[in-house]
């Protein structure tokens, strides 16, 4: 009975050496949290102009206002589920220091 793993050739791999890391300035948690919450205010702000330049009749798209509009509201679910998971989070530390 032959052993199909020995049969196996093993192939020559050319790996080549992984860059080391530039250092890069770290954040902290609290700012990238500000930038998060921004970056949702900004979008909110970029669907009201455009829902208001549909609503003015300045030849805005209503397909491309619902998108901006939608992707609001998910940007909004996502910061809210994020802060739910912090909120969360903080409690189970409270409770394991008592």
């Amino acid at each position: 009975m032959s052993n199909p793993v020995s049969s196996l050739r093993i192939l020559p791999v050319d790996i080549e050496p992984i860059a080391p890391r530039s250092p890069q300035k770290s954040t902290q948690f609290m700012d990238t949290l500000k930038e998060a919450m921004n970056e949702v205010e900004n979008v909110q702000g970029q669907a009201e102009s455009k829902v208001s330049e549909l609503l003015q009749g300045n030849g805005m798209d209503v397909h491309s206002a619902m998108i901006a509009v939608e992707k609001a509201e998910l940007s909004f679910q996502l910061m809210m589920q994020v802060r739910n998971k912090i909120v969360q989070a903080y409690q189970e530390i409270a409770r394991l220091q008592f």
